[in-house]
């Protein structure tokens, strides 16, 4: 209680109270004053609290700083009983209520102010249902509701931006290089319409541009859409891989596999998932959750400066110091038992970094598996798209294997007639050219023959003739078979040509009808649409006259219902006042004096007449204070001059004490005497 107390001086004694309290003084305070104190207390959380409370009622004092306590969530101790006394002890300013309060609103001052102020605002103002019928008061609620939860958005959002440890400094540049940008661009855009108004049709082109803008970023947005689409595609395809792979795998397993040995892959499997579970998920989470708050923790603290983050590297050097120096200290005790079990800690520390070490392992090689099964799914995908068939497994493979095995021997087989075919090519072609050789020899002398006998050329030109003759038959033949094929072409054109028109004759002649029909029916159309939209307006005319109608007897009759309620309301107020004054009648006018003395009339009389003789006994006190007031000042003085006497008595005693001694002082008969 003490410490309480005194921090409940010290706090009173700072800024912004300045009370200037002793613990003697502050223990010695009344009730009002008290309650003065922490009223002024709650007008420093609440400035709607800064009132002199010996203006205002106790109950109306008390009322108002329950309210207030309760918004602030403040909980006295004790249960429903307690809560009874604590109002009684806050009516009448009992110190210990008072003084628990005083320290929680004190230690929490700032905390309490933000409360205050949003209570301000977010306490929600409770109407009654039958209120809320009325359409205007309905509107007015929905408004205000909608204005709270505005303002806890622009609260949370003022709240993060005080602490996301921006400076004032840096928004004003932003906001004039910002400023700067606009005021440039509003330039240039003029300048781009003095340029532009000068172009005929702009208002034109610049409906169609922008219509071109819109249309483009529709078409990113279903591009956008698109690429979604194919992703989620893409993904899902290979899920569905994934899980095919997975099952094709566990049925080839299942058959190859024997119950023994799928029992103890299977416990092998929950064994390390249990150890994964139990052991070393556990952790990891743990330090995540130690990282993340750590995180947090230092988001949600200001932007540090370098001074700041100096500070925090002596500080941690100063405890890595500390921590060295305990751990010499230990080491210099040197106790069996701690060696001892320091060995079998460093054993367990080394088995369990080990098996962490290994799970580790077997996890990567887990994702390892993962990772080539996904890259055998990619291949294989390119594999299915590259040719259209798929990668063989087990059976199949060894059965493509063989069929290898025995296409290589046909294959050996042909390439060895091949190179036998090759050598017997090479052959052919020496001959080849062996035979050119001779043409050639045997050429040269014709010609020699030719030139002697005078006809040279004769053996070319004969040669040309008979190449000439034969292409010349051979376009002849040609042009013959492509007219008989023009010819039969045509035949069967114009006979097709016939027979459509044959085929389609009815088809025109019901189609002529049918466009008749169709003209018709457009016409009859038309009309009743006239007919239903003329109706259909009429309709909802008489609707709306309706609806009018409706909307004003039910306003009426709202209306009568509030007014009915209200006579209802003013009728028993005004039979409660009656029945009131008839028993004041009755008590007056009975003959029984307690029946009298119960009557209103009495009661105030009563409290008149007892008022009137407190106001004569305060005039006589007064007067009685006015005449003694002479003597008790005189009284006073003097009271002031002995205790200045004793002042300088016992100033001198304490010099006569402290100095060398002078002369003597010799008390003889209530006087005091100095010898030197």
């Amino acid at each position: 209680m003490s410490d309480q107390i005194k921090f409940i001086v010290d706090s009173l004694n700072k800024e912004p109270f300045k009370k200037n309290y002793n613990l003697i003084t502050f223990d010695s305070l009344g009730p009002m004053q008290l309650l003065q104190v922490l009223n002024d207390v709650l007008a420093e959380i609440d400035p709607k609290q800064d009132v002199d409370i010996r203006e205002e009622m106790p109950e109306q004092t008390a009322k108002r700083m329950l309210n207030l306590l309760g918004i602030l969530k403040y909980k006295p101790p004790g249960n429903a009983t307690d809560m009874s006394t604590f109002r009684q002890g806050l009516v009448i300013g009992s110190k210990p209520v008072i003084y628990p309060v005083l320290h929680w609103l004190l230690q929490r001052s700032n905390e309490l102010k933000k409360r205050a102020y949003l209570a301000r605002f977010l306490i929600k103002l409770e109407v009654p249902s039958e209120f809320l019928q009325d359409e205007t008061v309905a509107d007015t609620n929905k408004q205000y509701e909608e204005l709270m939860e505005a303002f806890k958005t622009l609260h949370k959002e003022c709240e993060q931006l005080k602490t996301s440890g921006f400076s004032t400094a840096e928004i004003r540049r932003d906001i004039s290089a910002m400023e700067e940008e606009k005021d440039q661009l509003m330039k240039r855009v003029e300048r781009l319409k003095k340029r532009v108004e000068t172009v005929q049709n702009h208002q034109r082109m610049l409906k169609i541009a922008r219509q071109l803008r819109v249309e483009k970023e529709r078409e990113e947005f279903l591009a956008q859409q698109k690429q979604e689409q194919k992703n989620q595609l893409f993904h899902a395809v290979q899920r569905l891989q994934r899980v095919q792979n997975q099952l094709k795998s566990m049925r080839h397993a299942a058959a190859d596999a024997k119950p023994e040995s799928l029992m103890k892959r299977l416990e092998e499997e929950i064994k390390f998932n249990s150890y994964m579970v139990t052991e070393k998920f556990p952790k990891e989470l743990e330090s995540k959750k130690k990282e993340l708050h750590f995180l947090q923790k230092v988001v949600s603290e200001p932007a540090m400066g370098h001074s700041d983050l100096l500070e925090l590297e002596s500080k941690v050097n100063e405890i890595n110091t500390e921590i060295n120096q305990l751990i010499e200290k230990k080491m210099m005790r040197n106790e069996p038992i701690e060696g001892k079990l320091s060995l079998y800690r460093q054993q367990a520390s080394i088995i369990s970094r080990k098996k962490e070490a290994k799970a580790e392992e077997l996890q990567e090689t887990k994702e390892k598996l993962a990772s080539l099964e996904r890259e055998v799914l990619v291949k294989t995908n390119q594999t299915r798209e590259f040719d259209g068939t798929e990668v063989l497994k087990g059976d199949e493979f060894k059965r493509y294997v063989s069929k290898l095995r025995s296409k290589s021997t046909v294959f050996k087989k042909k390439h060895q007639i091949i190179a036998e075919f090759k050598a017997e090519f090479g052959l052919l072609q020496r001959t080849e050219e062996l035979l050119k050789q001779r043409q050639e020899t045997i050429q040269q002398q014709l010609h020699t023959i030719e030139e002697k006998k005078g006809v040279s050329g004769y053996s070319y030109t004969q040669e040309e003739l008979e190449r000439v003759s034969a292409l010349k038959s051979e376009v002849d033949e040609m042009k013959g078979r492509t007219l008989d094929d023009m010819s039969e072409m045509v035949k069967k054109l114009n006979s097709l040509v016939s027979e459509k028109k044959s085929a389609l004759a009815p088809v025109i002649k019901e189609l002529r009808q049918l466009r008749q029909k169709c003209q018709e029916l457009t016409q009859e159309c038309d009309e009743k649409k006239a007919q239903y939209d003329s109706c259909a307006a009429g309709l909802e005319s008489n609707r709306s006259k309706l609806e009018q109608e409706v909307r004003g007897l039910h306003e009426e009759c709202l209306q009568e219902e509030s007014k009915y309620h209200y006579t209802n309301c003013v009728i028993k107020n005004l039979e409660v006042q009656l029945r009131r004054a008839t028993d004041e009648m009755k008590a007056y006018v009975s003959s029984d004096q307690q029946e009298k003395r119960k009557a209103i009339r009495e009661q105030y009389t009563k409290n008149i007449t007892e008022q009137e003789n407190l106001g004569k006994k305060l005039r006589e006190k007064q007067k009685a204070v006015r005449e003694s007031h002479g003597p008790n000042m005189k009284q006073a003085k003097m009271w002031r001059d002995l205790e200045r006497l004793m002042e300088c008595k016992k100033q001198c005693f304490l010099k006569q004490q402290n100095q060398a001694s002078i002369g003597q002082v010799i008390q003889e008969g209530g006087e005091d005497r100095l010898v030197l």
